[in-house]
């Protein structure tokens, strides 16, 4: 009777001493570094958000970009948009405050919505890299193959696998418990990050992380490189020079958007933790959750032919209305 009275107060003390906010470390904890850091990432966020919604508005208004290539466009920068709102303003808090509380449930809803759109974001590149096949490969059929019907279908799995995974990596770091130590050594309500934190065996948890981040990160790439090697190969039985700069010039932006992506990504995740502490980890972290949001729109808009005349007609219109 004891035994099981001892058993009881543990799990009641536990229950108690269960973290209801966490503290956000930030990215420095030199005071020197954080006013030219804030205004550094201040920056930044504007540039993402002038940047993604005006390519968002651009596509919207010009007809001549209601292409299935533009509608994932629209999209892609939806997600980088709403990514890094998710994301920046709360880390740019920790620059000018004391100490950055998040509640539990704030963190929890920061950790799945991070989740959600870094997932659909892996989803969708791979998805604009089977339309790029599609059109190059097969360009007599492109306008049948990637149909309305289609392009939304192919959107609705890349929200449906981002909502999945978010479930998964949520619902695995909900099931933990969090004793006396609630400083977070991030400037965001991470995975990793909280898995240590818990007072539990986290085993099993770094186990669902390591399966969902392989299949999220490794189905997209798989898929990715097999619509470029087939692109690779359609494009070298072109025999015009200028037919061959066409193909590529049209896949090089996604190129570039897809190395920055994944090559971070897996960088930060598929990695024993010796290998690269939390401590650099998070610096790494900002390459996918602040540059490629902000790199993005530039990235497609300053080498996209379309875009720019687009944008020119947009502005002439305007200007002359």
């Amino acid at each position: 009777m004891e035994y099981f009275t001892r058993i009881a107060v543990l799990n009641m003390e536990t229950q108690n001493s269960s973290v209801t906010e966490f503290i956000l470390a930030g990215l420095t904890d030199q005071p020197g570094l954080r006013i030219p850091l804030f205004f550094l990432f201040l920056g930044f966020y504007v540039v993402t958000v002038v940047g993604n919604l005006g390519l968002i508005t651009l596509i919207g208004l010009s007809s001549q970009l209601h292409t299935p290539m533009y509608f994932f466009l629209f999209n892609l920068s939806l997600i980088d948009f709403c990514y890094s709102a998710t994301i920046t303003p709360k880390m740019l808090m920790s620059f000018v405050s004391k100490k950055n509380i998040i509640l539990h449930a704030g963190c929890m809803t920061q950790l799945f919505f991070f989740c959600f759109f870094v997932i659909s974001e892996s989803f969708l590149l791979s998805a604009m890299a089977y339309d790029r096949y599609v059109a190059i490969c097969n360009p007599l059929v492109y306008m049948v193959t990637m149909s309305p019907q289609v392009c939304l279908l192919l959107l609705l799995g890349v929200y449906v696998m981002g909502f999945t995974g978010a479930i998964a990596h949520t619902g695995s770091i909900i099931s933990l418990t969090f004793c006396a130590d609630n400083l977070v050594n991030h400037f965001m309500c991470d995975i990793l990050p909280l898995l240590e934190l818990s007072c539990n065996s986290t085993y099993v948890n770094e186990l669902v992380v390591f399966i969902v981040v392989a299949f999220d990160i490794g189905v997209p790439i798989f898929t990715i490189f097999i619509s470029y090697a087939l692109i690779l190969s359609s494009i070298l039985h072109i025999h015009s020079t200028e037919g061959r700069s066409k193909a590529f010039s049209t896949c090089s932006s996604h190129i570039i958007v897809v190395s920055l992506f994944f090559g971070s990504g897996a960088f930060m995740y598929l990695k024993p933790p010796s290998i690269l502490p939390l401590d650099q980890g998070k610096v790494s972290s900002l390459f996918y959750t602040i540059v490629v949001p902000m790199l993005n729109p530039l990235i497609y808009s300053l080498r996209n032919k379309d875009v720019k005349v687009s944008l020119k007609k947009t502005l002439d219109r305007r200007m002359f209305s």
